[in-house]
């Protein structure tokens, strides 16, 4: 038989498809196992996020003590694990959970407040007094409203009487018992102005370096403070910032505050200002014209001991606590009114052109001219017209639940279900 001689170069050309085929062979393998580790991580990212979003929901569906730390039972692997924690901001509750799948960690943080019960959420809810409510002009409620046992008749005053087709436009209850803020957050609201004595030196702010400051709620909280009036002009604040005062702080229009908290005895703010922040005072807050303050803001005044016995020491009467919005305003979040000063003035005056999409609570007197997209409770209703006080009388005052979003979520009233109002940053 005769043998045929190969060529070199057919013998070095089957080399090099070898090695081509091995190298494209390893590539694949390295790509294999490098996609099979990226789905790895990749899950697990995804894993981690939604263990947060599981923590959060923890903390809406069960009660877990301020400021304490809970570690959640995963009944998985030892490396997994979800911590949350429950504090305020403000009015409302604040939740984080952080998330940590081996070396991956998530930290998602929100703002809780309440959910408006559906399908049908309370429009008016007037404590019973012993008096009807009397509607008189162009009033409107709209929605389930709970009234006292007197039921709600018409009115007249200084010549105008009430113009409207019913009384009430949709379902009306006997009001019972009046609804009460949760616990937890009264508790928040009548210790707030009390937690400056907690801050650690490197938290206070110093303005007189940058007119702009940000503050991640990841981070510490970061306090301006000071023990005389506080003036905020043209300056933008953002994020986990305090703003306190022991006398009074005036926001001024050109100022940008976003998500900040302000506390002091009196809290003004002056016409054409906009921002979402809330406010907390004891003695007064005055909102001027024309201001735009968007959700989730708030406005509390919690009226200080000192108010309580109008009459003490001196003799004379005491300035009564109120919150004052003046006309074309608009509010979006909730404004609430704890006290227990009696007298014939509105603790909450809502003038004419004013639009609260949200919540007002007052425990004492409002004086509604204005439109609410949302709810009101009161305890009793007043109308400062041609120099007489008219108890319990809703004049030219509007009320209507079906223009709240029902995405709102807002005041956490006693046994309501709770629900995430924003995400944090």
């Amino acid at each position: 038989m005769k043998r045929q001689k190969v060529k070199a170069g057919a013998l070095q050309l089957t080399m090099f498809i070898v090695v081509v085929v091995a190298v494209l062979l390893a590539a694949f393998i390295i790509l294999v196992h490098t996609h099979k580790q990226f789905k790895i991580k990749t899950d697990f990212v995804l894993e981690t996020i939604e263990n947060a979003n599981k923590g959060i929901s923890y903390v809406l569906q069960n009660d877990i003590r301020q400021n304490d730390t809970l570690q959640i039972n995963q009944q998985d692997e030892d490396y997994k694990t979800v911590k949350v924690h429950r504090d305020y901001w403000g009015l409302f509750e604040k939740a984080t959970a952080m998330s940590r799948i081996k070396t991956h960690t998530f930290i998602k943080t929100a703002l809780i407040g309440a959910r408006q019960p559906r399908p049908e959420g309370i429009a008016l809810y007037v404590e019973d007094q012993n008096k009807p409510l009397v509607v008189v002009g162009n009033t409107k409620i709209q929605g389930l409203a709970h009234i006292p046992k007197q039921g709600v008749r018409t009115g007249n005053i200084s010549g105008h009487s009430y113009y409207g087709s019913q009384l009430i436009y949709g379902t009306t209850r006997t009001s019972a018992e009046f609804p009460e803020i949760s616990k937890a957050t009264q508790e928040q609201i009548n210790t707030i102005q009390d937690n400056i004595d907690q801050i650690e030196p490197s938290q206070f702010l110093d303005l007189g370096k940058t007119k702009k400051q940000q503050n991640s709620f990841l981070n510490p909280l970061q306090v301006l403070y000071s023990s005389r009036d506080i003036t905020l002009s043209d300056i933008s604040l953002t994020g986990h910032i305090l703003v306190q005062s022991r006398t009074k702080i005036t926001v001024e229009a050109p100022s940008d505050l976003k998500d900040v908290v302000l506390v002091a005895p009196i809290i003004e703010i002056k016409n054409n200002t906009k921002g979402t922040f809330q406010a907390i005072a004891t003695k007064e807050i005055i909102i001027g014209e024309h201001c735009r303050l968007d959700y989730p803001s708030a406005f509390v005044l919690n009226e200080e001991e000192d108010n309580k016995n109008p009459t003490e020491n001196t003799g004379h009467a005491k300035e009564t606590p109120a919150i004052k919005i003046g006309k074309g305003s608009t509010v979006k979040g909730a404004i609430v009114y704890l006290g227990t000063t009696k007298n014939h003035r509105a603790q909450v005056f809502i003038d004419e052109t004013v639009t609260v999409t949200g919540e007002i609570y007052c425990n004492r007197n409002l004086e509604l001219l204005g439109t609410v997209h949302g709810s009101v409770f009161t305890s009793n209703f007043v109308a400062n017209q041609s120099g007489s006080s008219y108890q319990n009388h809703l004049y030219n005052g509007s009320i209507t639940i079906e223009a709240l979003p029902r995405e709102y979520i807002g005041l956490t009233l006693e046994n309501q279900k709770k629900g995430v109002l924003k995400w944090l940053y």
